[in-house]
């Protein structure tokens, strides 16, 4: 990481150490430095201690103080939840007061040092997460192609946020070039040499992700715009340098570096670099890879779109299936309005577990259920015929299921180097 060039400043304005001290603190938070000690084997008990604590600061500071919800949401994947959003609270309260106390007690005329290491900090944290990103990208596993379902579900139905991951899993080269370009701004990041155009294609890749996030309601609208700010906090000392050469074309210097003198400095270098990517990097990966591969897959059905062309025995109309589709893994989902599936965009989604000894089919809610909804016998006269039969809640059903071979243009993936019009 190149120091900046106001390290070459010895006394700082008033202006420029009050931002410095509340970014620190506040950026310090928001990485959580200690929390990373979560993923090193035999530390992993101090990253949870400290978990704990904050936690347990937020919701009281929450309780106490900001009231963004009675009952806190956990982040589940999302960092826009009420609980997100009161970590967002605290972290800045923390930050305005630490920096009241700060500039109190502290009469220093620059913070040079704490500076570039503070740069080097977030250099290395912006990495780790496109590298991380990046990898799962080129692989296509964040984004999926459109499954069965998805196609069967009228345009009108999904939210935004669904249209867009589907937008981004439809085309494989395409999530293979975003990774690429997250890998790219990763590696550059961890150079020296590298880093400030690392910056500048950090920035662009997470602006892009950022209004993503924004303009289609992705509910990860706090974190992205974190990780664009946080790249453009890494241009902020070289700004000068960089408005020159870019903007006024006028001449500009090379940024000062720290130049390790001794042999043991760029050893201990080296070693950390290198731990901070089997660490931070290739441990997580080979894990994400290793949970992926869950041994040989389970019985399947029937993979496909099958039309209801009997159902006998429920009293309630809204709860009849008008259709099922079969995805290729022991998942599904069905046309209808019962709630004792999992509804999303007027689809019932459904797991299911097959006991091809006894003709058996146990439906879920989730897959990770232990316990089934419902089990129903079945029956296949041919590949193309399923009969069902079983108790639904109270009611003994009967379900005849008949496959139609739906055509899907979206499936086929076209692309025409030539197109006389549009379509």
């Amino acid at each position: 990481m190149t120091t900046s060039s106001t390290q070459l400043v010895t006394a700082w304005t008033g202006w420029a150490k009050l931002l410095f001290r509340f970014s620190c603190i506040y950026i310090l938070l928001y990485m959580s430095p200690l929390g990373w000690l979560g993923d090193i084997p035999g530390l992993n008990l101090l990253g949870d201690y400290y978990g704990r604590v904050e936690d347990w600061l937020v919701r009281l500071s929450n309780e106490y103080i900001f009231h963004i919800k009675d009952v806190l949401v956990p982040l589940n994947g999302s960092g826009d939840t009420s609980y997100g959003y009161a970590q967002l609270c605290f972290f800045l309260s923390v930050a305005c007061l630490g920096t009241i106390i700060w500039t109190i007690i502290d009469r220093r005329t620059n913070y040079n040092t704490a500076y570039y290491w503070l740069l080097v900090l977030v250099c290395y944290y912006i990495a780790m997460v496109a590298l991380r990103y990046g990898i799962i990208k080129l692989f296509g596993f964040q984004m999926v192609f459109p499954p069965l379902s998805a196609l069967a579900t009228p345009l009108g139905d999904l939210l935004p946020m669904r249209f867009a991951w589907y937008f981004i899993g439809y085309s494989t080269p395409y999530q293979f070039f975003s990774g690429a370009v997250e890998v790219v701004a990763g590696v550059l990041l961890l150079f020296r040499r590298t880093s400030t155009l690392g910056a500048f294609v950090a920035a662009s890749v997470f602006l892009n992700v950022m209004m993503m996030n924004l303009c289609y309601d992705i509910p990860v609208k706090i974190f992205s715009i974190h990780l664009f700010l946080l790249s453009n906090f890494l241009l902020i000392g070289d700004a000068k340098r960089l408005l020159n050469f870019f903007v006024f074309n006028k001449p500009t210097q090379a940024a000062p570096r720290l130049v390790l003198s001794k042999k043991w400095m760029k050893r201990s270098q080296l070693a950390l670099k290198i731990a901070f990517v089997l660490l931070f990097f290739v441990l997580p990966i080979s894990q994400f890879f290793s949970s992926s591969d869950q041994g040989p897959a389970p019985k399947k059905l029937a993979t496909g779109f099958f039309t209801v062309d009997q159902f006998q025995g429920t009293p309630v109309d809204s709860l009849r299936w008008k259709d099922v589709v079969f995805e290729a893994n022991n998942s599904g989902s069905i046309l209808t309005a019962d709630t004792l599936f999992r509804q999303r965009y007027r689809r019932g989604y459904f797991s299911y577990k097959l006991d091809s000894a006894a003709h058996t089919i146990a439906f879920k809610k989730f897959a990770t259920d232990t316990t089934a909804l419902f089990t129903m016998a079945y029956t296949m006269p041919d590949t193309n015929q399923i009969q069902l039969r079983g108790k639904i809640r109270n009611d003994s059903v009967v379900i005849g299921l008949k496959r139609q071979n739906r055509h899907f243009q979206l499936a086929e993936r076209q692309f025409h180097w030539l197109s006389e019009a549009n379509r």
